[in-house]
């Protein structure tokens, strides 16, 4: 697959920027994320970390590429309006619940939210059907992998997290935290916020990968990595009503915002304002 340099904080990441429409007013942009290996999961040390996210084992990921940003309300009205690409979910134009401006900032550039799994697939085999490429969720694997982007501290800015960085809550409540590790409390926005705000970029070239959306991966869920595969393929042969998502989100605690952090707690078919989604691309051609 052709790529082309992309140019962001004095940062050239190799990619492509490909339109979604017919007025090709509606881009998405496309990282390429390096092959390498490297261990999946948290250390019993790292703070809030739990069984989940244990055994940690190696995993060799082969080249992909991912978006920068997770997907935005404009793109998912783009490719849920051409429903001749229609493969077996109808979908919702517009399914946010958050439809306002931020900051005289277009509310079309919010992450889309309030989709469940199956009309994430749908989605990308809509683009798929569209592109002639090979769209799809990403695996748990290589989520991770790519969030990390080379490093082990629970975040990939560090060891801890503010609301200068992401967009999650950053105030106590009760038990939970407002706060991670040495970090400080921040404020909580309680609402999305426009993808790239943060202008946070990891060494990959990837944007929000910590809040503002949890993020639907491929996987059948499994309650631990017991036997998971090593070479970053979607985990299946598990629970096929729950897939994983990851990232954390803008109600979330800082804890859950972890780059090994795993969250199950809603079915596949559930629809949460803040349950969105991120493109992966493999195969295919340019």
């Amino acid at each position: 697959m052709k790529t082309l340099p992309i140019k962001r904080q004095s940062k050239k990441f190799r990619g492509y920027k490909e339109y979604l429409d017919k007025d090709r007013k509606v881009p998405l942009e496309m990282v390429l994320i390096p092959g390498g290996t490297f261990t999946m999961g948290a250390p019993e040390s790292e703070e809030g970390s739990t069984s989940r996210e244990r055994p940690q084992h190696n995993v060799t990921i082969s080249a992909f590429l991912m978006g920068r940003y997770p997907v935005t309300q404009e793109q998912w009205r783009a490719i849920a309006s051409q429903t001749d690409l229609k493969e077996k979910e109808d979908l919702d134009q517009d399914p946010s619940n958050f439809k306002e401006s931020y900051q005289d900032i277009d509310r079309w550039q919010r992450p889309v939210e309030n989709v469940n799994w199956y009309e994430a697939v749908e989605f990308c085999q809509r683009l798929s059907k569209l592109t002639g490429k090979n769209y799809r969720l990403p695996s748990e694997a290589e989520w991770e992998y790519a969030c990390r982007a080379g490093t082990t501290t629970p975040f990939h800015f560090g060891e801890t997290i503010t609301t200068d960085l992401a967009n999650y809550r950053g105030m106590d409540d009760g038990e939970w935290s407002g706060s991670y590790g040495e970090g400080p409390k921040g404020e909580y926005r309680e609402q999305t916020t426009p993808v790239g705000y943060f202008d946070v970029v990891n060494s990959f070239g990837l944007s929000d990968m910590h809040g503002n959306v949890w993020e639907w991966c491929a996987d059948e869920w499994h309650d631990n990595y017991e036997n998971a595969p090593s070479d970053g393929t979607p985990w299946l042969n598990g629970n096929d009503n729950r897939s994983p998502l990851r990232g954390g989100s803008w109600t979330d605690f800082p804890n859950l915002c972890r780059s090994a952090f795993r969250y199950d707690d809603d079915r596949r078919d559930i629809h949460y304002l803040n349950f969105g989604f991120r493109l992966v691309c493999s195969g295919g051609s340019e």
